[in-house]
């Protein structure tokens, strides 16, 4: 199991990754809605600090079932934004 600070990392640079992603498209792609982007960079920070803070709190006694509904979740929610920076044009 990797540790909380290499997790905490992890999503860190996924996070970043999809928030560039976002701005790259409002800059430089034409036919970006840019109020629609704005939305989305707002929620990859919120969805940022809302697993960086799940990290922090692990429910005790069920740690390997907590960090597999976290894995799960994380990557559903990655899927939904990278689906949404598809959408953006």
């Amino acid at each position: 199991m990797a540790s909380r600070r290499e997790l905490k990392k992890n999503v860190n640079y996924i996070a970043g990754e999809l928030f560039t992603e976002c701005l790259i498209n409002t800059m430089f792609i034409p036919g970006t809605d840019k109020a629609k982007a704005d939305e989305l960079m707002a929620e990859v920070l919120k969805m940022q600090d809302e697993f960086v803070t799940r990290i922090s709190h692990t429910e005790p006694g069920n740690v390997k079932g907590f960090y597999k509904k976290f894995r799960a979740d994380f990557n559903a929610k990655v899927n939904e934004i990278i689906e949404a920076i598809g959408k953006l044009n």
